[in-house]
């Protein structure tokens, strides 16, 4: 690599050569004429040849200078067109993408849009998914986890943390009966994930009630299934706000308080370790932590 010019003087004469002048040169490559001067002489010094002949109106390449541009500008081609190609393989592919249905449909769809602008050529199948992936007997490329992120041979990539809050049904709360602080929501069934069962207690805990005082309720499967029981006004469900935005613009669902329950448990974006991260898993990646970073708020 000692053995070639720098860069930057190889660019300043190339332009100078197509330009036929160090004012054009300087123009399109936003530098004075003097740094173009300056770059083509000490080209010319590293070669020990001159590569134009100066005139008062414009410069004129010697026979060394024409011989030279030919494979300099190439070269230039090359890379103009090795870069191209590098960047449109980043924004192409197939990416097969598992996700938790709750937070497939109320939180990853409503902003696809904005991946499929950025990357449209990039061919994204979702399916939804309510426990772990067997990577290796299956072909999804990539999944959203619920937890703690200790899972074992998956390489993890922090998302955000879950922000659970009592929401209900406006019309739940009776005129008798109002919702004004915690310890109120012990005159109404409190609905559980039955895999979860220690969110509520957690959550009374931290705000100093005793568990033992509060009606239980049904139990669900799943967070989606109590958030829509909960409009149904069966009862008051531990919700993140943001995936429930419809509900809570319609006016079926109200948070109650915005105190979140403090857990260990987060989102986290999931691949198979030792997996060859392809484009189309590099701009997924990149673009789902920015969604996360750009809504601090969700």
């Amino acid at each position: 690599m000692n053995r070639l010019p720098p860069l930057n003087s190889l660019r300043c004469f190339e332009s100078a050569a197509r330009h036929g002048s160090f004012n054009k040169a300087a123009k399109e490559l936003s530098v004075t004429p003097s740094a173009i001067s300056h770059q083509i002489k000490g080209l010319e010094s590293f070669l020990g040849l001159e590569l134009f002949r100066r005139t008062k109106r414009k410069v004129i390449l010697t026979e060394a200078g024409e011989s030279y541009l030919k494979p300099i500008k190439s070269i230039f081609e090359q890379l103009e067109n090795a870069t191209s190609e590098l960047k449109s393989q980043q924004k192409t592919g197939s990416l097969r993408l598992a996700v938790a249905p709750a937070f497939l449909t109320r939180w990853l769809m409503p902003r696809m849009q904005r991946f499929q602008d950025r990357y449209p050529d990039i061919q994204i199948e979702i399916s939804s998914s309510t426990g772990l992936i067997d990577f290796s007997a299956n072909d999804i490329d990539m999944a959203v986890y619920f937890g703690s992120g200790d899972w074992d041979d998956v390489e993890t990539y922090y998302l955000r943390p879950a922000r659970l809050a009592p929401v209900c049904n406006p019309k739940l709360i009776k005129a008798d009966q109002p919702i004004n602080i915690p310890e109120d929501m012990r005159f109404y069934p409190l609905l559980h994930v039955t895999k979860r069962k220690d969110e509520w207690h957690d959550w009374l805990q931290q705000h100093d009630l005793d568990p033992k005082l509060f009606r239980r309720g049904l139990m669900f499967s799943s967070g989606s299934l109590t958030a829509g029981a909960a409009a149904q006004g069966l009862g008051i469900s531990l919700t993140d706000p943001e995936l429930i935005m419809p509900e809570i613009e319609a006016g079926t669902l109200k948070v109650l308080f915005n105190q979140h329950l403090i857990t260990n448990r987060s989102f986290y974006l999931v691949y198979e370790k030792r997996r060859s991260v392809t484009s189309a898993m590099s701009a997924f990646k990149e673009w789902i932590i920015e969604e996360m970073v750009g809504n601090k708020n969700t």
